[in-house]
């Protein structure tokens, strides 16, 4: 919710701030409104970055980077984006589409022959969180998984004979499951893992030499740790394999 106001904050000043005269001295005042969240430079933190015609006009870091070794953060630190990865997943299955090799309106039983009502269930409802499948960050059972390596055909396997939530199509309801089936069919799909997919189609074409696929063994230089805020202070993040859902670092 914090945040959620914090980023009112900012769209707001900017929308009645937007000549070059304004901008030339907003910086100060992006400042006082990015403090209000991120003032305490002993605490976990964040990098902000305001663009306007293509150019950057705001970028910096407020915080650490990481708490355990005092290292504060600048703008060049590598991030965990979690959900985030949900638009590069869902690039990927357009450029297939464009290629020839899918189609939205497919069903999910076009390219996995026994999912349960696959033939109601089309890509395009996985895309647009409208498929009424199981989320499987809401089954009791994910701490049976929560740290195990997963191959995306296991992943898929753990969630789709739980029971639907709703008929395809019916509503709107968020659902990480949609994208662990969208990033499996990306592998069917294409023959390529769903990491080189992303890194050879989209990494690489747009010059983003300092985004990964999540991993926590490899070594990632600045890469910026996670934590939870509790009463007590802040503790590390939560543990949970990266296979058990498409990650990515950026």
């Amino acid at each position: 919710m914090h945040i959620k106001k914090l980023i009112t904050g900012l769209a707001l000043f900017l929308l009645f701030n937007t000549t070059d005269a304004q901008i030339n001295g907003f910086e100060k005042k992006i400042d006082s409104i990015i403090q209000t969240e991120f003032g305490n430079h002993d605490e976990p933190g964040g990098v902000f970055m305001i663009t306007k015609n293509g150019k950057n006009i705001y970028r910096k870091a407020f915080g650490k980077a990481s708490l355990e070794l005092n290292v504060n953060l600048t703008p060049d630190f590598v991030f965990q984006i979690g959900s985030m990865t949900k638009q590069f997943t869902a690039i990927a299955i357009l450029m297939l589409e464009q290629q020839g090799k899918l189609n939205v309106s497919d069903p999910v039983s076009r390219y996995i022959k026994d999912y349960p009502d696959g033939d109601h269930i089309t890509i395009h409802h996985l895309l647009t969180h409208t498929s009424g499948i199981k989320d499987f960050t809401k089954m009791k059972s994910l701490s049976s998984i929560a740290q195990k390596e997963m191959k995306p055909e296991e992943m898929v396997n753990f969630f789709k004979r739980e029971p639907v939530d709703f008929a395809p199509g019916e509503k709107f309801d968020y659902n990480n499951s949609g994208y662990v089936v969208l990033g499996y069919i990306i592998e069917l799909v294409s023959g390529a893992s769903y990491e080189d997919f992303i890194k050879k189609n989209i990494f690489d074409k747009a010059g983003m030499s300092h985004s990964y696929y999540a991993s926590d063994r490899k070594v990632i230089r600045q890469r910026a740790y996670g934590y939870h805020k509790k009463e007590q202070g802040f503790v590390n993040k939560t543990a949970i394999s990266f296979s058990v859902h498409f990650l990515q670092a950026h």
